[in-house]
């Protein structure tokens, strides 16, 4: 069994920062990519930013130059750092981790639970 546990969300005013985790438990071997998603009421659930085993990461056009995602990887957790919030990246943020369980050969995508943003004066 495997779980992820997100933290950090909470309101932000326009401009201000903010940093979630996500910290994975259970029987795991191995996890490849790590992401975040955001879903705003009524859109679908789209990536926000992925971070590779190697480090290299991925971000949507919308987020450059404003978020950062980082991992530990001892301790199977996963961070977006926000700044420069806009009302426009509210959003429930979901975690995503590719994980190897011990007892398995294959990679599978586990989900956190979702945390909300509100960015808002």
């Amino acid at each position: 069994q495997v779980h992820l546990e997100e933290s950090g969300g909470g309101l932000v005013q326009p401009g201000g920062s903010l940093r979630l985790s996500c910290a994975a438990s259970g029987n795991i071997f191995d996890i490849n990519i790590m992401a975040w998603y955001r879903q705003a009421p009524g859109k679908q659930r789209d990536l926000v930013a992925a971070i590779r085993r190697g480090f290299s990461t991925d971000y949507a056009d919308s987020v450059k130059g404003r978020f950062t995602i980082s991992r530990d990887n001892a301790k199977n957790t996963v961070y977006l750092q926000m700044h420069s919030t806009k009302p426009e990246d509210t959003a429930v943020y979901y975690c995503n981790q590719q994980i190897m369980t011990k007892d398995s050969s294959d990679f599978i995508d586990y989900w956190g639970q979702g945390t909300q943003v509100t960015v808002s004066s």
